[in-house]
């Protein structure tokens, strides 16, 4: 298959996807680079010797010579823009969150077989190679049983962050907080390896900016296998990190803590006896690393389109945390324990 031409919306996060299409040439042709504000793009443009820049989304979604639209816009805007480049015949890559609702993930759903496009949700830490190996570990059935698992999200956002770009911290277009920007990644890869959730207790407060949506929560979560976890995030961390950690039967398994790296090496891998412990040195010593981060997603996407084979990250896998948050914020609204799947009848069914 010949490289696919590729157009970035949004030249902030949108530059670091711009990177990862720029190392895989054999891959993706990035075309032209679209942001409303042209002095920005221009900026953009020219740090990246691109030769086109479009400040107008209709006009992108109109040509022609585009396979793939990669949106990097604020959350509110992703519906309409994701909905308009599928009618347009455009394969679609959106960055989180997808979109605002479970109502208007569905919708999407049905647009993506109206249409016969794909839509892939951007979720590029699952690919680092330390939840990598822990993946590789899950799957030959090496970790046993889930126990438990711990997750802490411990960023910092000054207020600078929030004015810096006027729709953050607002409900109406950031459509959540902490949890749904911030944490949305970290609950991935707990779905990722453990699988859905079963049911979930949650507390969500705004304690560290004057800002619309919450960022600070602290969640118990019950997974359908039967383990059990915890989730703590806050954006008011003057030491910023990351970690996981599951405890399995036979192997605990502890990621770094570097903030916004921690999927990648290394991870800590520890068991309680000998011969198991040889049994997962064997396995890692096997283990065969394949691009990280967005390179590594882009690239799994572009083999999943030419061999026809599903793509790295699903809508399906979209919706899953977009419930669990859906979830989340009822419980902390409510005081009541969630079960999960939620229902079409659910008061959050529709907006979170």
């Amino acid at each position: 298959m010949s490289p696919l031409k590729v157009a970035v919306v949004g030249a902030g996060i949108g530059s670091q996807h711009i990177k990862a299409y720029l190392a895989l040439p054999e891959q993706f042709e990035l075309v032209a680079l679209c942001d409303v504000d042209p002095l920005k793009a221009a900026q953009v443009a020219k740090e990246f010797n691109l030769k086109e820049v479009v400040t107008d989304y209709n006009d992108l979604v109109a040509r022609g010579d585009l396979d793939v639209i990669d949106l990097c816009t604020p959350p509110y805007l992703h519906l309409a823009q994701l909905e308009a480049g599928l009618r347009a015949g455009k394969q679609m890559i959106c960055e989180k969150p997808l979109v605002g609702g479970l109502a208007d993930i569905d919708r999407l759903c049905a647009l993506v077989e109206e249409c016969r496009r794909q839509v892939m949700p951007i979720f590029q830490y699952r690919f680092g190679h330390g939840l990598q190996k822990l993946k590789q570990l899950a799957e030959q059935k090496l970790t046993g049983d889930a126990f438990v698992f711990n997750v802490d999200v411990a960023w910092w956002r000054s207020t600078e962050y929030y004015r810096d770009k006027p729709w953050r911290g607002k409900r109406a277009t950031e459509l959540g907080g902490a949890l749904l920007s911030q944490a949305i990644h970290a609950i991935d890869m707990i779905f990722y390896i453990l699988g859905p959730a079963r049911s979930l207790s949650a507390f969500t407060k705004t304690r560290v900016s004057p800002i619309d949506v919450e960022d600070c929560v602290a969640i118990a979560v019950e997974m359908q296998d039967g383990s059990l976890g915890t989730l703590s995030v806050t954006l008011g961390s003057a030491t910023q990190i990351s970690r996981h950690r599951f405890t399995f039967r036979n192997v605990t398994a502890e990621s770094n803590t570097e903030p916004y790296a921690n999927s990648r090496d290394p991870w800590a891998f520890s068991s309680a006896d000998e011969e198991t412990a040889k049994a997962i040195t064997s396995a890692l010593d096997q283990f065969k690393p394949e691009l990280e981060g967005y390179e590594g997603q882009f690239s799994r996407f572009y083999a999943a389109l030419r061999d026809g084979g599903p793509l790295p990250v699903t809508i399906e896998d979209a919706r899953r945390s977009l419930e669990f948050i859906a979830g989340v914020y009822h419980s902390a609204e409510s005081g009541e324990r969630v079960s999960l799947p939620l229902t079409k009848q659910h008061k959050k069914y529709n907006s979170l």
